[in-house]
């Protein structure tokens, strides 16, 4: 039954993209029967394998998570716990497959980037933002504030960060929490507050958060390799790829690329393994059903990885760098119809991807059940899917005009900032960590490849990059209007209820 609700989720969210391709590739951007083959063979492929990997989270990966999480707990020793919550994130950000995708994306436009320099790089960032969320769990310190500071210093090395890099930086925020990273994440982050004194300031939000400071150590991590890359003399504008490879042909492909994937899986897998291997040993003493039921979690999760990674590089990504360069090299020619076209495709693709993501229903029902139902789960789906639209479409706007990032990012950024004073901090605490569910795997994938295509139609200048962080950053803005809204309603009613009492007590 598990294994059916997990196909239903990943069909809801492949389908609909496949779909539009199929359209758009077949009439206003045809895209040969050749590639058209191959992306629907890589999109089965994926609503396939997405299936398998997400029931091997399930099975192996969350529940190594929460066991460990509470093995760290009942240790109660804070170094300890800082130390190992490191490793833990570096390694499985490491094996993140929205992360191993992005790599590739980020080398096939940047030579000079080093794949897995650049995982390593975002992995410590996690690690290193994961340490200091816990620590904010445990000494109570203001989740609003810490945002801030961690913000502020994203801005100031951003000023330093060659242009073309900027938009790579924010991407990898979104990228990073992915269907691997995130459920580690909330098991420590969950392990963390029960340990908590009882009644110490134990706060609502605590519960939250974590997420949300998290997704800012990859985009801290990126911005310093940018700017020692460029010191070095290594990264320059120049080293941008002017144009997409020609792509192999035939269906072939998805064979002679599985060496290559089978091996950069068990890469990405096996450190999680040696861990489960060290923590059984030393400290979690698992039953051998339980230990057994992890392993085959665990190469549920290789599996599935590896022929996600197959499916993506054979033919899902291939087609959506193809559709955006036709339909951008149409709209930089000609014009009019065709450039409102490429927005409007974009419009749609930010709509249907949010509304497809697996957990941004979770996120929705979450919020409608602690709101009491005073904010209904289709309003924020309504909020949220308009955001990821506009997101979407502005990049389309950007990729074709070639104008900054940081003019969209900054005033983004300054307002989803400036809203905490006004948002209760439980729905501040939701929105910074619903920014990383909003980009899942589609987007970093299709709806990345895409822009990368349109943007190389226009001159091919890096402005590809940013979907992915305008995408993770509408949620910020969104969630909290709706907390602003919601904490209306509540003072609203209390000014009613405190008037039909007559201020009696």
């Amino acid at each position: 039954m598990n294994l059916i609700a997990k196909f239903k989720e990943t069909v809801n969210s492949v389908l609909p993209v496949m779909i539009i391709v199929l359209i758009l590739g077949l009439t206003a951007a045809p895209l040969g029967l050749d590639l058209i083959t191959r992306f629907v063979v890589g999109g089965v492929l994926l609503i396939l394998v997405l299936t398998i990997f997400l029931l091997g989270v399930d099975v192996g990966i969350q529940p190594m998570g929460e066991q460990i999480g509470a093995a760290l707990t009942i240790k109660r020793s804070l170094s300890f716990l800082l130390i190992v919550s490191f490793i833990i994130g570096f390694l499985v950000t490491v094996a993140e497959p929205d992360i191993q995708v992005f790599g590739d994306q980020i080398h096939k436009v940047f030579d000079c980037v080093d794949k897995m320099q650049l995982v390593y790089m975002i992995a410590g960032g996690v690690g290193l933002l994961i340490m200091l969320g816990l620590l904010r769990t445990i000494l109570s310190m203001n989740l609003k504030i810490t945002l801030l500071i961690c913000y502020i210093a994203v801005f100031v090395l951003a000023y330093f960060t060659p242009a073309s890099f900027k938009g790579i930086a924010f991407d990898s925020g979104g990228a990073t929490t992915g269907p691997m990273t995130v459920p580690f994440i909330l098991a420590l982050g969950v392990g963390v507050s029960s340990v908590r004194a009882a009644g110490k300031n134990n706060n609502n939000d605590d519960g939250f958060g974590l997420t949300g400071v998290t997704s800012v150590g990859p985009v801290i991590a990126v911005l310093l390799y940018g700017i020692i890359l460029f010191k070095c003399g290594i990264l320059t504008d120049s080293a941008v790829s002017e144009e997409i490879a020609e792509e192999s042909k035939g269906l072939g492909i998805f064979i002679r690329i599985i060496p290559g994937i089978f091996h950069e899986s068990i890469l990405s897998i096996a450190p999680l393994a040696g861990l489960l291997v060290v923590f059984q040993i030393f400290l979690l003493h698992l039953p051998p059903r339980k230990l057994i039921r992890m392993i085959i979690g665990l190469v549920y999760s290789f599996i599935g990885l590896s022929i996600f990674l197959v499916g993506v590089n054979g033919g899902f990504m291939s087609a959506g760098s193809k559709l955006g360069l036709l339909l951008g090299t149409k709209a930089a020619v000609s014009g009019g119809f065709w450039y409102f076209l490429l927005i409007v495709t974009g419009l749609i693709l930010g709509a249907v991807v949010v509304c497809a993501e697996p957990a941004v229903w979770v996120l929705t029902e979450q919020v409608e059940n602690l709101s009491g139902g005073a904010i209904k789960r289709k309003l924020m789906l309504l909020f949220l899917s308009a955001g990821a639209a506009i997101a979407i479409g502005l990049t389309m706007w950007r990729a074709m005009a070639g104008f900054s990032l940081m003019k969209i990012i900054v005033p983004g950024y300054a307002i989803a900032l400036g809203m905490m004073i006004f948002c209760p901090s439980l729905f501040t605490a939701i929105a910074f960590d619903s920014g990383g569910v909003a980009s899942g795997p589609i987007t970093s994938t299709f709806v990345l490849s895409f822009t990368i295509g349109a943007s190389q139609a226009a001159g091919g200048n890096g402005d590809s990059f940013g979907v992915i962080a305008l995408v993770a950053m509408t949620p910020l803005i969104a969630i909290q209007v709706l907390g602003i809204i919601y904490n209306q309603k509540v003072k609203k009613v209390m000014k009613i209820k405190n008037a039909d009492t007559g201020g009696e007590q």
